[in-house]
Parts: structure tokens; C-alpha cells; sequence
């Protein structure tokens, strides 16, 4: 998956989606079972809390009450943890009275913190006890009366309910990891499963540009079936157009070269100024008709490709023939190409492309001519592929200027070599066609450099 693609979108999407789920849901769980560890724990403080008032309610007038049923040991081990305190309150001091486990001090009381109590006068929170410990405390206000009025105190240390809840939460936490994971695996399943029939599409429409089928086939789910449908009406419109505009091009072409014949055999009867004009310029519109004609089957088979050819060959044949046709010349005519290479359009464009290029670097050519042939690095999602065809020779070469003028049609840079000029005009317009580019440069042997980008299949 690649960065910005509908995959990663719904990926990364989803994936936040269940983070935050499990997150919130984590944070929720771990408060919910914090409380109910803390309601058993209250649960054990009232029991001792329920004896000590009860022996507070028995104890003697004037007298600070002494439980003495507890039975629990904890309470007279000095910082044990497990502490109670019994505070009287009505008189104009207060007056204490703590466990054996306290050795000095005495607690704070959650009523002088603020803490509310229940419908039963109980209140229950944490306060910093001895020793720096965290305690978890309950009390009780006890009102007897004439006999006084009591707040009756248990505590214990709170770290027993934070080992719980952190093993709790350590518990909650491997769990939700190996959860996530699997529902991490899941979405990447579901999402390269439900987009592969989009990847089949891509494959189908990359095969049509590609000429090795006219549309795209097979089944795919009724959300995309629809995007199938047009996209191959797209395509077969589109071929229509091409080969409509193709057919009036040629009829149009056809229907001039009958009375351009004419003017020249009428204007070929005699040798007067008018008839040398009409000559000359009836020789330019059956140029200019033949350029158009030949432009518009190009354009045709460029726009509909319906072929792929091996580039490797038709390169080879071609240095083998212009070896021959330059021998007197002592040409040499050496290439270099790479394996595997096809070009998606048509042989004789092709040829013409390089017949053109080649057979003019062996007219201006002093020994050399090299001919390379290389692969592009593919680009980003939905580009074509190119290959590079580069032709060297050790001429005289071309000035910057000489090498734009050499582009524009029917331009000769020099008059005493064969050729209407055409040649490079003609393989620009070609390689426009097909989408791809045309430059010249200097060679490395000092000479013109022809490159050329062509489509890959």
C-alpha cells in the first residue's frame, strides 16, 4: 500500500477508530473495576467499623471507649497498615484514642477534608497516613447523646487495591493488545480483499491501453460493475471517434489529390510564369496532403493501439541494414540494448522513427554511430512506462540554435545532402503522438545526440 491510496485511507481510518474504541473502553473497564475493588474493601473496613462502634456504644459514661473484639492482630503491629481511631468531639478539645498500630499521631478524618457522606452518615476516601502511606478510610459519625459524640475512623493501606488494579489493568491491557493485533490482521484482509477487484479493473484497463484486449473483462461486485460499464463504453466511444475522424482525414485527403492532379497536368502544358506558379504551389498541397494524411493514420494508430513489439529486433535490423546501405561510407554501427524491452504501438511507426534518426546520423556520421536503447524507472501509480532510445554519432553535430531549427518542418541545415528535411520534423510529431519526447543534445564524441522516449508495454 502507498502512501495517499484509498487503502491506507481506510486503513489508518479504521485503525484510529479502534484505538479510540479500545481506549476508551480500557479506561471505562479499569474504572469500573477499581470501584468494585474498592466496595470490597469498604466491605472489610465496616465489619471491623460495625465493632467498634458498637463497643463505642457500650463503652462507660465520660469514658474513651476501648474496643476490645476486634481479634484481628494487625491492629497492634506498629505501622502495620490497619489502623483505627476513635475521636470525641463534643467536648471543647477533641480527644483521641488509636490503635496499637499507631504509634504517634493521629489520622486525619475525611469530614474535616469536605468529604460528603451517604444517606447512612458514612464516608469513605483516601487520606495520607504514616509513613507516607496511602490509606483508604471509612468513618462514622456515632451521637450518644448526654454520653458524647463520636467519629469512629478504620483505615488501610491502599496499596493492596492499587496491586489489584494494576495486575487488573496489566491483564486488560495484554488483552486489548492481542485484540487490536487481531483486529489490525482482520481490516488488512478485509481491505486487500474488498479493493482487489478495483486492482483487477486497474489490471484490465492497463491490458486495453496496452493492445492486448479491446475492453475490460470479467465480474466484478455491483458497486463497481456500473464504473466497468462505462469506462468500456468510454473506450469503445472513443475508438469510434478516432476511427470517424480517421475515415473523413483520408476522404477529405483522397477527394483534393484528383483536382491537384489536374492543376499539375494542366499547368505542365505550358511554361508560362501563372502555370510555373501553379505547378510549384500544387506541389506544396500535395505535400502538405500527404503530411496530413500521414499525420492522421498516425494519430489514429496511437490513439487506439492495438499492438506490442519487441524493440530488441527491429533495432538490430535496422543497424544491420544501414551498416550495409553506408558500407562504402565505412560506417560503423554499433547498439546496445536492453533485455526485455517492447514498445506498445506499432511496428511501422517505430521504424519510421528510427529510420529517420539513424539513417541520418550515418549521412553526417565520419566513422561512428551508436545506437542505445535503456529502460525508464517506472513512475508513480497510473503512469505509463517508457523506455530510451538514444543514437550517437561522431559528425560535425549542431549549434543550440541549429538543433531548434532542425525541428521545424521542412527546415534543411544544409543543402548538399539528400533529404527533403522532413526526417526529424516528422519523428517529433510521432513521438508526440504516442506521448512521449524528442530532444537532440551533443554527443559524448562531439557529434549530434538524438533522444527519444517512447511508451513501454
Amino acid at each position: 500500500m502507498h502512501a495517499g491510496s484509498l487503502a491506507v485511507r481506510l486503513f489508518v481510518s479504521a485503525t484510529v477508530v479502534i484505538a479510540v474504541v479500545l481506549l476508551v473502553t480500557g479506561f471505562v473497564l479499569s474504572s469500573v473495576y477499581r470501584e468494585a475493588v474498592e466496595r470490597a474493601f469498604d466491605r472489610r473496613l465496616d465489619v471491623y467499623l460495625k465493632t467498634i462502634v458498637a463497643d463505642v456504644a457500650n463503652s462507660t459514661a465520660g469514658a474513651m471507649p476501648e474496643p476490645a473484639t476486634l481479634g484481628d492482630p494487625v491492629f497492634n503491629f506498629p505501622l502495620s497498615g490497619w489502623y483505627w481511631q476513635i475521636t470525641r468531639i463534643d467536648g471543647p478539645a477533641r480527644q483521641y484514642k488509636t490503635a496499637r498500630s499507631l504509634p504517634e499521631g493521629n489520622l486525619p478524618l475525611l469530614v474535616d477534608q469536605g468529604t460528603p457522606s451517604d444517606f447512612g452518615g458514612l464516608r469513605d476516601g483516601y487520606v495520607q497516613g504514616p509513613a507516607d502511606q496511602r490509606l483508604r478510610m471509612i468513618e462514622r459519625l456515632v451521637d450518644l447523646g448526654e454520653d458524647g459524640r463520636y467519629i469512629v475512623s478504620v483505615a488501610a493501606d491502599a496499596a493492596e487495591i492499587d496491586d489489584e488494579v494494576s495486575g487488573f489493568d496489566t491483564a486488560l491491557l495484554t488483552t486489548f493488545a492481542a485484540l487490536a493485533l487481531a483486529f489490525l490482521a482482520t481490516l488488512l484482509f478485509q481491505v486487500r480483499f474488498g479493493l482487489r477487484p478495483l486492482k483487477r479493473m486497474r489490471a484490465g484497463l492497463a491490458a486495453v491501453r496496452a493492445g492486448m484486449a479491446d475492453k475490460i473483462d470479467g465480474a466484478f461486485p455491483e458497486e463497481i460493475a456500473p464504473l466497468v460499464v462505462e469506462v468500456n463504453g468510454l473506450i469503445e466511444a472513443n475508438r469510434e471517434i478516432v476511427e470517424r475522424a480517421r475515415m473523413h482525414v483520408g476522404n477529405l485527403a483522397h477527394a483534393l489529390k484528383t483536382p491537384i492532379a489536374v492543376l499539375q497536368n494542366e499547368a505542365a502544358k505550358s511554361e508560362e510564369p501563372l502555370s510555373t506558379k501553379v505547378r510549384e504551389q500544387a506541389d506544396i498541397m500535395k505535400s502538405q496532403v500527404a503530411h496530413h494524411l500521414e499525420r492522421a493514420r498516425m494519430a489514429a494508430r496511437a490513439s487506439v493501439v492495438t499492438s506490442v513489439e519487441e524493440v530488441g529486433p527491429i533495432v538490430e535490423a535496422l543497424a544491420r541494414t544501414m551498416a550495409k546501405v553506408y558500407r562504402v561510407k565505412g560506417i560503423d554501427v554499433e547498439t546496445e540494448i536492453a533485455e526485455g524491452l517492447r514498445f506498445r504501438g506499432e511496428r511501422q511507426d517505430l521504424e519510421e522513427i528510427l529510420g529517420n534518426l539513424v539513417d541520418n546520423a550515418c549521412k553526417w556520421a565520419l566513422s561512428l554511430v551508436e545506437i542505445t536503447v535503456t529502460a525508464l524507472p517506472g513512475g508513480g501509480v497510473g503512469d505509463r512506462g517508457f523506455f530510451e532510445i538514444i543514437i550517437d554519432d561522431d559528425g560535425p553535430g549542431l549549434t543550440e540554435q541549429q538543433r531548434a531549427e532542425a525541428l521545424q518542418r521542412g527546415k534543411r541545415l544544409d543543402e548538399t545532402k539528400p533529404g527533403s528535411g522532413l526526417g526529424l520534423s516528422i519523428v517529433a510529431e510521432l513521438v508526440g503522438l504516442y506521448g512521449g519526447r524528442f530532444t537532440l543534445a551533443t554527443s559524448p564524441f562531439e557529434g549530434l545526440r538524438c533522444i527519444v522516449r517512447l511508451p513501454a508495454a
